[in-house]
């Protein structure tokens, strides 16, 4: 007795296989996305996967641009109810942080060593026009292209901290627990943020006690 093979629309089965993808990543990195891997895990053959996807690569480029439309239309519940309403850049910085500890980090890093170029999506540029209002005058007389290399520079350490964090701060002296509490370096991004675009009023950091002046 033959069993017979579902079928799914073009839309679904991809819809089915990133999403199986997306949880091999987040469970054992880059390495754990393999076509054979992925196309178990939604009941279909490496060739059907080949399919949709073609290679490995297409996939995991695929994949990243996944993610990225997942943190897109979460950055947008963010920019609503955390910054216009109350400037609060700790929930942006976490939201962001929370999508690369999930794999995507480390995907992005090696799809940039193996020559993958994206031309660019924008896709903060929601956030950038919402804490470009929040500065003083809202934004009146201020390049928007500081605030964007404000928000570039937060996105760049945020999106290496699940893979670098630890090395880099080692290099810098800090050892033991400290070194590898994410944290506390992300604290001291929202704090440095919030003070280089002159918004809100930054909570001190755990490297800077309340009190403290310079």
């Amino acid at each position: 007795m033959t069993t017979s093979r579902v079928r799914r629309s073009p839309e679904e089965a991809q819809r089915l296989i990133l999403d199986a993808a997306e949880r091999l990543l987040a469970s054992g990195g880059v390495a754990a996305v393999q076509v054979r891997s992925v196309a178990a895990s939604v009941g279909m053959t490496d060739a059907g996967l080949g399919h949709h996807f073609g290679t490995r690569d297409r996939l995991l480029e695929a994949l990243l641009r996944h993610g990225g439309a997942k943190i897109t239309s979460g950055l947008q519940e963010v920019v609503e109810s955390s910054l216009v309403q109350s400037a609060d850049l700790c929930r942006f910085v976490d939201t962001l942080a929370a999508f690369y500890r999930q794999g995507y980090g480390e995907l992005a890093i090696a799809l940039h060593a193996a020559g993958w170029r994206d031309s660019g999506s924008g896709m903060l540029n929601p956030v950038v026009e919402a804490l470009h209002a929040l500065r003083p005058g809202n934004g009146a007389g201020i390049p928007i292209d500081d605030t964007r290399l404000a928000v570039a520079a937060l996105h760049q350490a945020v999106a290496t901290e699940s893979v670098y964090g630890t090395v880099f701060r080692r290099s810098a002296g800090i050892t033991g627990p400290e070194a590898d509490d994410s944290q506390r370096q992300l604290r001291w991004w929202t704090t440095t943020l919030t003070r280089a675009l002159g918004i809100g009023d930054p909570r001190p950091s755990p490297a800077e006690p309340s009190g403290h002046t310079s």
